[in-house]
């Protein structure tokens, strides 16, 4: 089919349209239509001159939110896709197709130029034309994915289902651990019978039988032992990655006021208490299906070789799991108190590690270690407790065990001797050894309480992190519209939570897409609070706050932020090179951008200085580089994405002058075609923002620029002369134009 055909299918590049160009227009409009308006720009995956390929476009639908899936289709599977199915075609010639739609009565395929108008109608094709067009290719794209419910939360049920979902593995397994166990009931019976039947009669034939029966089942045993051991190392691997993946993305999707509320120390022990549970499920678990099995098939032969035995033999092993249940209430105690010391330790540890260079330069650190010394004290004076506790219900068991494993083959050879059991000598042997295995099982049984309590609490601590509400819970099905930079408060007032006053009151203004913004006031006076208002950190607030015609709240907030461009007064920068730094949290974007982003920024110079310039490797904490040269850094990494709205919250007040100034010098440049919000103590940095807005105790005073803030706000010229008691005041004025109106549109 020729490019005009495939035009008249619904979907060809036109020649002045590329074809890649022409497929990520499709997945726009494929997203457009589940009401996420994406930014073409954020799709640099590939050289311009190459097409994309499905799976490029549905990777990058599936970061940004959305569902996808890329593979190739039939016409009959795409009659199955019903009335309304935002799908993008891929066209011989290279091109791309819009499928808006399935009419099932005419079967048609209702098609649309993806760079037509919204509502311009989609064109009927049906299978002959669509098939001389259409490679098969199709990328599929669902609505925005939901956020983790209620069903998602850890608990006891979520680990079972994680479990269940390998059924055919853990059946095998399952099964594995029943022929184990019935095997290992064989040798004993094998004793008895050599003992009874080759012993006593001499019976060379039958010893020979039994022998092969022997080797046989040990080799049976061996390989299934072998097969056994590796499915449950395959299952367990699976589980643990699916546990780790699953509470590793759960924590991340927990807010910023969670992790500012917690130590991290904390977080870390808590988080850690996984492995416990993974050790249950993928070990202590089949071990009790093992000496569950066990018990079901001993119990009746036991009782079939003697009753009277059988019947000693289960008192003795009830009496051990009496025992181990009657410490389980002080062993529960302090198996909690063991959890809380070390993760009152833990924390310690990692604070200390965290804040190091503090500790080194105010010389504490004899303050640190007798802190440490302390936690250490008090987590082993609870261990020591728990073991002396659980050392008791141990050596109380001993004499049991042992008359079970032991002591019971002397009563029964009494019985034997006054007639009283018809077992013979043999069959007391076996039973003996069977006896034997009797108490490890219903111990184990015993200890399961035990097991169970450590298990409920790991769960738990696991659960006081990643049970919490994730923030994108709060944006469940948010839009995805493009940002370009106006924002409008209407009447904010916020109140952080456990303070009594308000931090911002009642805040009503107006900034223009383009704008530099600068916010000045007092310490406490709320310009944080707006930053964290303007992403996402904080949604809890009455009012309005929009961006463009959008309120803030109904916006995905991973949309929101990859919009955004941050920067803060400490960044940190990751271990790895200079290029990936930048490039941090953009795999798609390429090494020119790096060095455009980083041209702005004016980091460029001192980069072509390093020893490997870009890809020169950063240390942890990034100590081979200055505090300038890495707000620099910082601030390329902000712009890397070109963001139409750019924050800077202190991002100059750790600088020396120098690079302070160098950073100054910058910010009309790097402003150019973007809103910018500057937040400083700093006014000379504002002198050219096109507004300066002043906060008095979370209150707007007034907004206007420099020059007539110095005429008539007192509180932004008692700020000045502060800073600036060196200048002439009348250098800095001008005649003051009329009140700039401060309300919300």
């Amino acid at each position: 089919m020729e490019t005009g055909q495939a035009q008249q299918a619904g979907g060809a590049a036109p020649a002045e349209e590329g074809p890649g160009r022409l497929r990520v227009l499709a997945a726009l409009a494929a997203a457009r239509q589940h009401g996420c308006d994406l930014d073409p720009k954020c799709f640099r995956t590939i050289a311009e001159s190459e097409v994309p390929s499905a799976g490029d476009l549905a990777a990058w639908l599936n970061e940004s939110g959305l569902r996808a899936w890329a593979g190739r289709m039939r016409w009959r599977q795409l009659m199955k896709l019903g009335p309304s199915a935002p799908a993008v075609l891929f066209f011989r010639d290279g091109g791309a197709g819009l499928l808006r739609g399935i009419d099932p009565v005419q079967r048609v395929a209702l098609i649309s130029d993806p760079r037509g108008q919204p509502g311009e109608p989609p064109v009927p094709v049906d299978e002959l034309r669509l098939s001389e067009a259409w490679t098969g290719e199709v990328v599929l794209v669902g609505k925005p994915r939901e956020s983790g419910t209620d069903q998602d939360r850890f608990s006891l049920g979520f680990v079972f289902r994680l479990l269940l979902e390998d059924r055919t593995l853990l059946r095998d397994v399952a099964i594995a651990s029943v022929v184990s166990s019935v095997l290992a009931i064989l040798p004993p019976l094998l004793v008895m019978a050599v003992i009874d039947r080759v012993l006593a009669y001499g019976n060379l034939d039958t010893l020979a039988l039994l022998s092969t029966v022997w080797v046989a089942s040990v080799l049976y045993e061996t390989m299934l032992e072998y097969a056994r051991v590796d499915m449950v190392t395959l299952l367990a691997a699976r589980v643990d990655t699916r546990l780790n993946l699953h509470v590793f993305n759960r924590m991340l999707g927990l807010g910023v006021d969670y992790f500012e509320r917690h130590p991290a120390g904390e977080i870390h022990h808590r988080v850690n208490q996984l492995f416990l549970v993974r050790m249950f499920f993928t070990g202590r678990m089949f071990d009790l299906v093992l000496d569950g099995v066990m018990l079901i098939a001993l119990i009746p032969i036991l009782f079939a070789m003697s009753a009277s035995l059988a019947f000693v033999a289960l008192a003795t092993a009830l009496v051990l799991a009496l025992i181990i249940v009657a410490f389980m209430p002080a062993m529960r105690r302090v198996t909690r108190e063991i959890v809380r010391a070390e993760t009152r330790k833990s924390t310690h540890m990692v604070e200390s590690i965290h804040g190091i260079r503090t500790i080194k330069s105010l010389a504490i650190e004899p303050q640190s270690r007798a802190e440490w010394d302390l936690r250490v004290a008090e987590a082993a004076d609870w261990r020591i407790q728990g073991g002396r506790i659980g050392n008791w219900p141990k050596t109380l068991v001993i004499p049991f065990e042992r008359f079970m494993q032991r002591g019971i083959i002397f009563l029964g050879a009494y019985w034997l001797l006054n007639g009283t059991t018809a077992l013979a000598i043999g069959g007391l042997v076996a039973f003996l050894m069977l006896g034997g295995r009797l108490a490890a099982p219903l111990v184990s049984l015993a200890r399961l309480i035990q097991d169970q309590e450590e298990l409920g609490l790991a769960i738990a601590e696991v659960g006081l992190v990643v049970n919490n509400p994730p923030e994108e819970a709060r944006a469940t099905g948010g839009l995805r519209p493009r940002i370009e930079g106006e924002i409008r408060f209407e009447n904010v007032t916020f109140r952080y939570p456990g303070q009594p006053d308000p931090a911002l009151i009642d805040l009503s203004f107006t900034v223009p897409a383009g704008t530099m913004l600068g916010i000045v006031g007092k310490s406490g006076s709320g310009k944080s609070t707006i930053a964290r208002l303007l992403q996402g950190i904080s949604r809890d607030y009455s009012g309005f706050l929009r961006l463009g015609s959008h309120e803030l709240r109904e916006i995905d907030l991973r949309h929101l932020r990859s919009s955004f461009g941050v920067v803060l007064q400490d960044n940190f920068l990751f271990r790895g090179t200079v290029r990936d730094n930048i490039l941090a949290g953009r795999p798609g974007l390429t090494f020119a951008d790096a060095i455009r982003a980083a041209r702005l920024a004016g980091a460029e110079e001192f980069i072509e200085r390093m020893p490997a310039g870009y890809e020169t490797f950063l240390q942890e904490g990034s100590t081979n580089l200055s505090g300038g040269q890495r707000q620099r850094l910082a601030i390329a990494r902000a712009l890397v994405s070109d963001p139409k709205l750019l924050i800077l919250d202190e991002a100059t007040s750790s600088l020396d002058p120098e690079s302070e100034a160098l950073v100054n010098e910058n910010l009309l440049r790097i402003g150019k075609g973007r809103t910018m919000v500057l937040i400083t103590h700093r006014l000379s940095s504002l002198i050219d923002c096109d507004l300066i807005l002043v906060l008095h105790q979370g209150r707007l005073l007034d907004l206007a620029p420099h020059h007539v803030l110095i005429e008539r706000c007192a509180v932004y010229r008692q700020l000045w002369l502060q800073q600036n008691r060196h200048f002439d005041l009348q250098v800095t004025r001008h005649e003051a134009p009329a009140p700039i109106p401060i309300e919300a549109d």
